[in-house]
C-alpha cells in the first residue's frame, strides 16, 4: 500500500545525543544460527554481562514477538521475510534511541539480513553467526521441535525441510559446542569493547 500524506518527522533530539547519553555506541546484534543453536541463551548473557557493566540494552527474542508484534506471520518463506522485516524496522528504532539491541532469530535467508544492514548505518550491525553444528542443535532440542519436524509434524523447519543459509562475512562467528555460555558471551562482549561500542566501567 502506497503511503499517502505521510511526513517523516525529525526530533529535536538526535541519535548522537542519545549516544553520548548512554556512553555507548548504539548497533543492532543479530543473533543467526539454527533453532537450538543458543541464539537466546547467549544473547541473555551478553544482555546481562552489558547491564553489569551500565550499558543500555534491548533483547528482541523470537518466540516473544511472535507473541505480539508478529503473531499474525506464520512459517513460510514469505511469511519469515516479513517477520524479519518488521524486526528489522524495530531494531533501526532502537538504534535511533541510542539503544544496544540484541536480536535472536533464525533469520535463514541472507537477503533478509542483508535488508535489515542495510537500514542502520555502517557498523551499526554486528551479525553474530551461532555456528553450532547442525547435529549438535538437533541432539539438544530444547523445545523438542527437530523430533515433530523429523516425524513431518512442523513444516518448513529450518534445518530440516527449509534452507538456512550461512552467513558469508559475519562479524562474531560463535560455536557453543565448543564454548561455555561464559565464553561465548565473553568473546562477544570483548568484540565490543574492542571496536569502541561499549566501554568498560
Amino acid at each position: 500500500m502506497a503511503m499517502v500524506n505521510i511526513v517523516w518527522h525529525p526530533h529535536a533530539v538526535t541519535k548522537d545525543q542519545r549516544s553520548i547519553q548512554k556512553k555507548q555506541r548504539p548497533c543492532i546484534l543479530w543473533f543467526t544460527g539454527l533453532s537450538g543453536s543458543g541464539k537466546s541463551t547467549i544473547a541473555g548473557a551478553v544482555e546481562q554481562k552489558l547491564y553489569e557493566i551500565a550499558h543500555h540494552t534491548y533483547l528482541l527474542d523470537a518466540d516473544i514477538v511472535r507473541h505480539g508484534l508478529n503473531k499474525d506471520l506464520g512459517f513460510s518463506d514469505e511469511d519469515r521475510v516479513e517477520n524479519i522485516r518488521r524486526i528489522g524496522e524495530v531494531s533501526k528504532l532502537f538504534v535511533d534511541a541510542g539503544m544496544l539491541v540484541l536480536t535472536a532469530f533464525i533469520s535463514p535467508f541472507r537477503a533478509d539480513r542483508r535488508m535489515v544492514r542495510d537500514l542502520v548505518e555502517q557498523h551499526e550491525f554486528i551479525e553474530v553467526h551461532m555456528a553450532t553444528p547442525l547435529a549438535t542443535c538437533e541432539l539438544r532440542d530444547p523445545k523438542g521441535l527437530y523430533k515433530k519436524a523429523r516425524a513431518d509434524e512442523i513444516k518448513n523447519f529450518t534445518g530440516i525441510d527449509s534452507e538456512y543459509e550461512l552467513p558469508e562475512a559475519a562479524e562474531i562467528i560463535i560455536n557453543a559446542q565448543e564454548l561455555t555460555i561464559e565464553q561465548c558471551a565473553n568473546k562477544i562482549i570483548q568484540y565490543l569493547q574492542a571496536n569502541h561500542i561499549v566501554f568498560s566501567q
